[in-house]
């Protein structure tokens, strides 16, 4: 027998070793112990690897890193500098202040939430938010669940099970991290039914396409991809006016969530919701966490008599939206019926922000770089799947090395950055650092300022 393993302790000595002993008066000793014996056994398997047994100070250390990590899991904030306001990895849209408060005090304690104080009876959690959906979008009724892609799974499920969808091919599309427009169809049940070319669908391609059993016509806006060159789409008041002749409804899946014009801040035009719903799309689908700026959710509004029909499905229960994200999606709301959405929503003050402002911020923040940056041209993204290929001007700091290890030092600095207290996410490119103001929200300027003066002043 390997001698290395005598020289393993047992779970006991493990517990009465000082730095483990002194963890019973923070943690249960039961979870002490399962902890102790997962790095014993991991001991043993280097062993059997041929490893040497571990001194039991080093056991003893990993034990207790273990349980850090487990006592400090990292969900925690960062700050964006990357240019890409809604980044889908980076937790997509910040919130408005209004929101974050609102969202506070619903969790602090109970709440109305499914209680009629006037009646004294049990109420609806979508009262409270329909009513301000249909005032902003000009639908006659709403539906809110915890994201886009259970809204779509759940109007299929309740409209279109074992029925025909009509779709163009160009938009069967994949919507991130694997999930696929047409994997969640037939997950709902559905029948898709594709028309048309990737770059070319017209309204006769889904009239000639309906039978017996098509139930609807679908609409998804290719919100993460842009085709260019020879294309042409079906317009939602074209694919309305193919369904009022054939008595089908028209649902549009707009992922973004957008509600104010985009192009007046020199963008490319995305699609509005209100725009769906008056152009005559039975339900309209979309995000709350995107260009509406709000927290994560599923929005559906349209005519009532669908929307109905979806309320009563059993899925809706599954999928339903909870207190804290409805609190500040009302939040959110109220900023659109106001006016002041472009003020006071964090995507939209990016996105709206002076270039002249932005430059004199990256000017700050470059004179903290001991040297080593200077303010460039660039461009921000949009980003989270909304205004594919669309860029604002903005001015970045970019932070190089001459006459060292350029590649080296930069890759470094991006680290350290990561692991700041706060840390700071940037991008690289050719060997340059890039941190972009744009994204930043102001009030986090001072830490880059910090971080950047701690880095780089120990560059030598």
């Amino acid at each position: 027998m390997n001698t290395e393993f005598r020289k393993l302790p047992g779970v006991d000595q493990m517990l009465l070793y000082p730095q483990i002993a002194a963890l019973e008066s923070e943690y249960p000793r039961s979870f002490i112990v399962n902890m102790v014996r997962k790095q014993l056994d991991a001991a043993r398997q280097d062993i059997e690897k041929g490893k040497p047994c571990p001194a039991i100070n080093e056991i003893a250390l990993s034990v207790q890193s273990n349980i850090d990590e487990l006592s400090n899991p990292g969900l925690r904030p960062l700050i964006n500098a990357t240019g890409v306001l809604l980044h889908t990895n980076l937790g997509r849209a910040p919130l408005s202040k209004q929101a974050i408060t609102a969202m506070s005090e619903i969790s602090a304690g109970y709440s109305t939430l499914e209680f009629d104080v006037i009646k004294g009876v049990r109420g609806s959690r979508q009262t409270y938010i329909e009513q301000l959906l249909c005032e902003v979008t000009g639908a006659e009724a709403g539906l809110v669940v915890n994201n886009n892609a259970s809204a779509v799974l759940l109007g299929l499920s309740a409209l279109a099970k074992r029925k025909e969808i009509i779709v163009s091919r160009g938009q069967a599309v994949e919507i991130g991290d694997s999930f696929r427009i047409p994997d969640v169809m037939r997950q709902s049940g559905a029948k898709l039914v594709e028309v048309g070319t990737t770059n070319c669908t017209y309204a006769r391609d889904y009239e000639n396409a309906i039978t017996s059993s098509t139930v609807a016509l679908l609409r998804v806006h290719s919100s993460n991809f842009r085709v260019v060159g020879f294309t042409s789409e079906t317009t939602i008041e074209e694919l309305v006016e193919v369904g009022k002749r054939h008595n089908l409804p028209v649902f549009d899946d707009l992922g973004s969530g957008c509600l104010l014009d985009t192009t007046a801040y020199g963008l490319a035009a995305e699609p509005l919701v209100q725009n769906s719903i008056t152009g005559g799309a039975a339900l309209a689908f979309f995000s709350g966490d995107k260009l509406m700026g709000g927290p994560q959710a599923g929005i559906i509004a349209g005519k009532k008599e669908y929307v109905d029909k979806l309320r009563r499905h059993p899925l809706a229960r599954a999928v339903r939206i909870d207190k804290i994200r409805l609190a500040g999606l009302i939040a959110t709301l109220i900023h659109y019926l106001k006016g002041e959405a472009a003020n006071v929503i964090p995507v939209w003050q990016m996105i709206s922000a002076d270039l002249k402002e932005i430059e004199r911020r990256a000017q700050v923040l470059a004179a903290a770089t001991n040297g080593f940056g200077k303010v460039i041209d660039g461009e921000s993204m949009v980003g989270g799947g909304s205004l594919p290929g669309g860029t604002l001007p903005t001015k970045l700091v970019a932070i190089s090395i001459e006459g060292k290890k350029n590649t080296s030092y930069v890759l470094k600095i991006s680290q350290e950055l990561r692991n700041y207290k706060t840390p700071i996410i940037g991008r690289i490119n050719e060997n340059v650092l890039l941190l972009d103001p744009r994204s930043v929200m102001p009030e986090a300027d001072y830490i880059i300022l910090q971080a950047l003066a701690e880095i780089t002043g120990r560059i030598k």
